[in-house]
């Protein structure tokens, strides 16, 4: 596989904007490459975590409803390379329950969905001469947070009750701008593609399970009976041949969009902008700024709430950003500590 690691990153330079996959040298690189997910239009149907597995070879997690959830994963791990989480929410007065507007996805995920482009990987089985998840939702209603009564099926079922809502996110690994897993890695498992993205080769990982503790995130972890480092590739494979990653081809609402980054990133802010004016002021976006702790994430999202009610940190930081100034702290203290013996050792003969 192409590609190595990064150096330790300078750090004057963690919170400016970065290029990552130019930075790991690679000459001629191709437009960095990620998700934007759309917590909005999440309707918890798994297909993203089943293609995921289904694509990747990735084994079971195991069937664990963690008591009164209907999560049957319960965060990222390596047997799980993407978690929907389900979070049941009490409605706070003046939430939205439902908008009508359209929802611009990305022209990858519209050429496939629209199917004007050939993809020959994970399908979200679309009937011929559908016109797409892109156009259905581009004057259907579109439910924010799941709302009790809306679709039927969800809440109780009793008429009119919007009391509670589901919050649902397809939580995913970051492919962090600036890595601290990749800083850590002592064998170059882990490295940067020319996508911008990280991967872990599974085959030179030794199992130290550094990279599970430099994870801002905690998205990285280690197989039982294994000991080796697991997490989303972004689907490396798939993307070597101009495909889409398989959990964005099988998300049938278009949450998940897969494609340029810069892209993304101007869609995503004009998607928080609609539902603002459609009266979601809780809108917001998340890792998606260059200029965060860690220089912006290659997958960020669209959430109708605080990051922490979906697990997520809300700050978060490259766990190895002190490393070059401890590094030089230490190499001043020996050259100190050196210095001191020599002139024990002068003064002492003399």
């Amino acid at each position: 596989m192409r590609g190595r690691s990064t150096v330790l990153p300078d750090p004057n330079s963690l919170y400016g904007p970065l290029d990552p996959a130019p930075d790991a040298g690679y000459e001629d690189a191709p437009p960095r490459m990620g998700f934007f997910t759309d917590t909005s239009v999440c309707i918890g149907c798994k297909a993203c975590e089943v293609a995921c597995k289904e694509w990747n070879g990735v084994p079971e997690s195991g069937l664990d409803l963690l008591g009164m959830s209907y999560d049957n994963t319960g965060a990222l791990t390596a047997n799980s390379w993407r978690h929907v989480a389900f979070i049941e929410q009490p409605r706070r007065p003046g939430a939205a329950t439902q908008a009508f507007d359209d929802n611009p996805v990305s022209p990858a995920t519209a050429a496939v969905g629209a199917r004007t482009e050939t993809d020959t990987g994970t399908d979200p089985g679309l009937p011929t001469g559908s016109p797409g998840a892109a156009a259905r939702m581009s004057g259907g209603p579109e439910f924010l947070g799941m709302p009790g009564a809306q679709p039927p099926g969800r809440g109780t079922g009793v008429e009119g009750r919007t009391d509670f809502r589901w919050l649902m996110m397809s939580d995913v690994c970051k492919h962090c701008t600036h890595a601290a897993c990749l800083d850590v890695c002592p064998t170059g498992s882990l490295f940067r593609t020319e996508f911008g993205t990280v991967v872990v080769q599974e085959d030179i990982c030794n199992g130290c399970g550094y990279c599970i503790s430099a994870c801002p995130y905690g998205v990285i972890d280690q197989r039982k009976g294994d000991g080796r480092a697991w997490k989303c590739t972004l689907c490396y494979d798939r993307l070597g041949v101009g495909m889409m990653p398989a959990c964005a081809q099988a998300c049938p609402t278009e949450s998940i969009q897969y494609g340029e980054l810069d892209e993304l990133r101007e869609r995503a802010a004009a998607r928080v902008a609609t539902l603002h004016e459609r009266g979601v002021p809780e809108a917001r976006l998340y890792g998606h700024d260059p200029n965060d702790g860690v220089g912006g994430d290659g997958a960020f999202f669209l959430l109708l709430d605080e990051p922490e009610v979906y697990g997520l940190p809300p700050d978060p930081v490259v766990t190895t950003r002190d490393l070059p100034a401890m590094w030089k702290r230490a190499g001043l203290a020996a050259l100190a500590m050196a210095a001191a013996t020599v002139a024990a050792f002068v003064g002492g003969s003399s």
